[in-house]
């Protein structure tokens, strides 16, 4: 049978690093751009079966179509990597990062909506897949400023609607992986750290394919590999 992957936000950065380990390992990959002339340049540089597909996570009839295609193509998925995302800049550019008391309900409507609510479309549209699969794998891109802890949110300056989102990420993370606890599938998430990619200006300090090999990783992860849980590399986040 073979093994399909859907990765959202992929066109780019670690989504497109996420694609390229994927195809390393022996996957067919739906590349999920918001437009097909974007999935098809990014495809075109990473050697595999790499096939893009128009997906705005946002847009509930993108969601639905491909899980449509996808079911009537290969009748399965394997590994869902939510992977898309966005912070109160994507919307509102400004000349520095905004401040708690900077960002509006509307920053955090529009944040939202992509970090945590398209999650939740995703996985009721592609769960029926998913759960044809024998070994199911689901992983949420997150952040550590996902975190309550001296690792997250308290460090820096990081934007209130952003590591917020990142949170919520992490709780959704959490309850999915309870409902299928004693299943096949397992459902973490996947910390890249600081990785530079057009989202931070290029300011990171580590490159998009070692960002993505966490969540490479997780997609791939044997019976016995661990469900509900955040990782920074090898390490468990803690929350």
């Amino acid at each position: 049978m073979t093994r399909v992957a859907l990765v959202t936000g992929a066109n780019k950065g670690i989504g497109l690093a996420i694609v390229r380990g994927l195809a390393r390992q022996g996957f067919t990959v739906l590349l999920g751009a918001r437009s097909l002339a974007a999935g098809r340049g990014a495809a075109a540089t990473v050697d595999g079966d790499v096939r893009p597909v128009v997906l705005d996570v946002t847009r509930q009839g993108d969601v639905d179509t491909l899980a449509s295609r996808t079911a009537h193509e290969f009748g399965h998925l394997d590994v869902l990597v939510n992977n898309a995302g966005a912070n109160t800049l994507t919307f509102r550019p400004m000349d520095h990062l905004p401040t708690p008391t900077e960002e509006t309900a509307e920053d955090i409507r529009s944040v939202y909506e992509v970090n945590v609510f398209a999650v939740v479309r995703m996985m009721r549209a592609f769960l029926p897949l998913l759960e044809r699969s024998p070994a199911p794998r689901v992983v949420n891109v997150t952040s550590k400023r996902g975190s309550l802890g001296e690792a997250g949110a308290w460090v820096g300056q990081p934007s209130m609607v952003y590591s917020s989102s990142k949170t919520a990420l992490n709780a959704l993370t959490v309850h999915y992986a309870r409902e299928f606890a004693g299943t096949t599938m397992k459902i973490n998430g996947a910390a890249p750290g600081h990785v530079a990619t057009d989202f931070n200006d290029f300011r990171g300090t580590r490159t998009p394919d070692e960002g993505a090999a966490v969540a490479v990783r997780l997609a791939t992860l044997p019976a016995d590999g661990p469900t509900g849980l955040v990782f920074e590399d090898d390490q468990r986040l803690a929350w």
